[in-house]
């Protein structure tokens, strides 16, 4: 039998030499384009979207590489390849289409996974952000602390000449600081500081219309939702004045992202409003709940519709999700969600487990079809109420044995519910 530690060598050997090859078949595309790198464990996608609009709205051709989309110029293509940061070929050939297209920028999301396969090596970074880091793929990683070590290296890896633009708020965010030797950016929600200039955030309102904030006497207006967008938000500033973006621009950008498809979505406001997002972590879940509960008080309850992932993803995580919803949720459905080859059934108890490790004083069921668990939650929704669905965001599809796939989707599933409801 071959030793584990030989055949992690060669792991990593074959990973190395796929993204160089990859860099070399494609002549080395991200020297011939700014490259702005954007990890976390979540808001990746939301900075990216951000970020590309702010680009344009300065005048720039932009490509960027995230969980939703591929856009190069003006062109634009779902990403239904099931994961957050293709491959090596696929990547080097995405930078390669837009330097063709003229592109001046890249934005492209960067995830602990791909950082482990190489998949970020031989790609010039000229901005790498982080928006925060918390535990997840802790199985993959064999750990929280590998999980963290992923993320450093892609800073750690950052030439001298770029900018890390880092979280001041996150509690690793001296870590990454001090792994990497190029010049730093912060952002927190109180300021943002760069070339010792702080521009502070002043007179911050958040209601049903969105976010509203002064940045060094800049009024922004944001119709995304929630303390986690303001932190994604302020984010994608901190790197879009790195990049000599005018506060114009960035106004004009932010204030054309309506919405993240799956990320704080209100699918619907009034009699009683419902919100998908790809929440799937302990950390994401809680602070998701908790915007929503803050974001009116005259909400009576919140109801939520959850699952977790099966594979032997993040088993720990599922009774952690149970605790979260009981702790924040008067009515909770528990549902399917990827299981992959495991049992759903076995899921769904586990996340129940959560719940009944203490007096839970709201009701609570398992509902295995996920449309069904939707179509109950919106019954039992009031007046004033918000629905929340959890885990798939905007994923079009439902992981299930044998790497087969069934078409999905939360919000037109939720859609097409209270549609029938009205009938």
């Amino acid at each position: 039998m071959i030793p584990q530690h030989v055949i992690a060598l060669v792991e990593k050997f074959y990973h190395f030499l796929l993204a160089f090859a990859a860099a070399v078949w494609f002549l080395f595309p991200s020297r011939r384009i700014i490259v702005i790198g954007v990890t976390g464990t979540k808001g990746k996608t939301t900075v990216v979207e951000l970020l590309r609009n702010m680009l344009e709205a300065e005048g720039h051709r932009v490509a960027s590489a995230s969980s939703l989309h591929f856009h190069v110029g003006d062109k634009k293509i779902p990403n239904t390849l099931g994961m957050t940061m293709p491959g090596r070929f696929f990547l080097q050939r995405f930078l390669a289409h837009a330097v063709k297209e003229k592109c001046a920028y890249a934005v492209v999301e960067v995830t602990s996974q791909g950082i482990m396969q190489y998949r970020h090596r031989f790609i010039d970074f000229d901005v790498g952000v982080l928006t925060n880091i918390a535990p997840e793929h802790i199985e993959a990683h064999g750990g929280f602390e590998p999980y963290v070590r992923a993320k450093l290296d892609f800073f750690w890896r950052l030439p001298r000449r770029a900018v890390a633009v880092i979280n001041r708020s996150d509690p690793q965010a001296s870590r990454v600081a001090a792994a990497t030797a190029c010049e730093k950016a912060w952002y927190d929600r109180d300021s943002i500081a760069y070339k010792k200039i702080s521009y502070p955030i002043r007179n911050v309102n958040r209601g049903s219309y969105g976010i509203v904030f002064d940045v060094k006497g800049h009024q922004v207006k944001s119709r995304l939702q929630g303390d986690v967008n303001m932190e994604n938000i302020l984010a994608a500033i901190a790197a879009a004045l790195v990049l000599r973006i005018s506060f114009d621009a960035i106004s004009k950008g932010i204030s054309k992202v309506e919405e993240i498809a799956g990320r704080m979505q209100i699918i619907q406001d009034k009699p009683f409003r419902v919100v998908v997002d790809y929440a799937h972590t302990p950390d994401s879940l809680e602070r998701v709940y908790e915007s929503l509960k803050k974001k009116s008080a005259i909400q009576s309850n919140l109801l939520c519709v959850l699952g977790a992932a099966g594979g032997g993803r993040d088993a720990w995580k599922r009774p952690e999700l149970g605790k979260i919803a009981a702790a924040h949720c008067k009515e909770i459905f528990i549902t399917n969600e990827d299981p992959f080859d495991e049992s759903p059934e076995q899921i769904m108890e586990d996340i129940a487990s959560g719940i009944t490790q203490f007096v839970y004083k709201g009701a609570w069921r398992i509902i295995s079809d996920r449309r069904e668990a939707i179509r109950e939650c919106i019954a039992h929704a009031k007046e004033g109420d918000t629905m929340i669905i959890t885990g798939k965001g905007s994923e079009t599809y439902i992981r299930v044995a044998n790497g087969e796939r069934i078409a999905w989707s939360d919000a037109n599933v939720a859609r097409e519910e209270l549609a029938n409801k009205e009938k």
